[in-house]
Formats: C-alpha cells, sequence, structure tokens
C-alpha cells in the first residue's frame, strides 16, 4: 500500500505489508522491514535500515545526515530494529564516524518532537518524552526520558533510570534511580519502573539500601560500592548497579 504521492527510490527495500502514505520520501539505501506503516510526510535517507512493524508518524526525519560539524563525510548507518513507535516531528540521525552507526532497539516509544543524535545507542523498551539525546549518549533497556530533558553528549543512561521532565543531564544517570533537576541530582530509587517491569520485592528493597549508601553517607564512590558488595545481596540487579557505577567515565549523577 504506497500512497501514489509517495517518492520512492527505485534501489530502496521495501518489506512485505508495509503502508506508505503521502508525500513520503525514500532514499536509494534505506531498508524497511515487513510491515511498517509510515502515516504522511516522512523522510527516510541515509544508510538506513528499520526492522519489521515501525509506526511512523507525520514530519518524522530519519537517517539523515549528522548536525556534528566534525562531520568530514563517509559512510555511515542508522539502524533501528522492530515494533517501535516514532511520532510525529521526532528526528533520529545518522552516525558521524565512517564506518559508525547509530543504533536504536525494539519497542521503543521515541515521542513527538524528540532528537535521537549521532552515534546514539538505544536499547528496549524505552521512553524518550520530548526530549534531546545528544551525540554518542547510550540508554540502557526501560528507561525513560521525561519531556524536554536533556542529555548531554557521551552521558550513560542506566537500567529502568528514570529522567523528570525539563532535566539537564550531564554525567551518568544510574540504573534503576529518579534524576531531577537543572543539573539533574539523584532523588530516589525508580520504584514504579522496577515494579511494572517485574523487578523483585527483594531487589527493590536492596535497591532503596544501595541509593542510601552511594547517595545519602557521604562516602566516597570505591566505599560505597564496596560497602553495596559486602553489605547487600549479591542479585543480579545489585551487580548491574556497582558495575555501572564503577566503569562510568563521566561520573555519576548525585
Amino acid at each position: 500500500m504506497v500512497h501514489s504521492s509517495a517518492i520512492i527510490h527505485p534501489r530502496a527495500q521495501i518489506g512485505a505489508g508495509c503502508e506508505i502514505g503521502p508525500y513520503c520520501v525514500i532514499g536509494e539505501h534505506v531498508t524497511l522491514g515487513d510491515g511498517c506503516k509510515l502515516h504522511s510526510h516522512i523522510v527516510i535517507d541515509g544508510h538506513t535500515k528499520l526492522g519489521k512493524e515501525n509506526d511512523i508518524f507525520p514530519f518524522a526525519s530519519i537517517g539523515l545526515r549528522t548536525q556534528d560539524l566534525k562531520w568530514k563525510g563517509g559512510l555511515t548507518r542508522l539502524e533501528i530494529g522492530d515494533r517501535n513507535t516514532i511520532r510525529e516531528c521526532a528526528t533520529i540521525h545518522s552516525a558521524t564516524g565512517d564506518g559508525e552507526a547509530t543504533v536504536i532497539g525494539s519497542e521503543n516509544a521515541i515521542l513527538a518532537g524528540s532528537h535521537i543524535g549521532h552515534n546514539v545507542v538505544m536499547g528496549n523498551r524505552i521512553i524518550v518524552s520530548m526530549a534531546a539525546l545528544a551525540g554518542h549518549v547510550v540508554v540502557e533497556d526501560f528507561a525513560l526520558v521525561g519531556g524536554l530533558a536533556a542529555v548531554h553528549q557521551f552521558c550513560r543512561v542506566g537500567r529502568m533510570a528514570m529522567i523528570a521532565g525539563c532535566s539537564k543531564v550531564v554525567s551518568d544517570v544510574p540504573p534503576f534511580m529518579i534524576v531531577d533537576g537543572n543539573p539533574a541530582e539523584t532523588r530516589t530509587i525508580n520504584k514504579i519502573g522496577m515494579e511494572r517491569n517485574g523487578v523483585s520485592e527483594e531487589a527493590q528493597a536492596a535497591m532503596r539500601q544501595a541509593y542510601k549508601i552511594l547517595f545519602r553517607e557521604g562516602l566516597t564512590i570505591p566505599n560505597a560500592l564496596a560497602k553495596i558488595e559486602s553489605e547487600l545481596p549479591k542479585l543480579p540487579e545489585m551487580q548491574h548497579l556497582v558495575n555501572f557505577v564503577r566503569t562510568s567515565e563521566r561520573g555519576i549523577t548525585k
């Protein structure tokens, strides 16, 4: 189902059952998986590959050249998984360096007006709500980026973390935590997010203790991590938190 006003390059690869609405423009090196739906007025260009059943709303711009002023040309890519919802006026850019890629997983909701910058790596089941992710940002599974929030380049947002609306994030956001403010500060654990995603009550209780150790006891990061490892249950969620904080290069949001 392709509207007569759509412009599709003859070498673009369009999967079975795709719906391409009025005034969409699909570039030469684009691949759409089966069952994708493009409502209208959408541009997809560059070396861009989308998986199955992605639902894309009007005026989204996907796979175009990075805004990074360091861009010197070369072949860059955008790779998007399956069953993502990309709402009105969202922008998702290709990578900056030759051979590099911007990568988005599956079942994410990229809501109206959101910007996903070059070289961003997103996992699965993430919500980005009218927010901006700068270049090289990493967002782990089940995270939520609130409305009008901005995440600085090279920051990481941890698994099941929540960034409150209008926050300015300049450091890594620890997994399972809520951050808020300008600049953002870690406020508490993301209890609702953990409940919705099946984290056990034992892990939630341990995470609350880990929060107090990391952010309320005045310990250095190495000492806080050592205390968490020695005193709290060795659950997968604890191990993920400790590894995330220990490997942070920008420092964590405190």
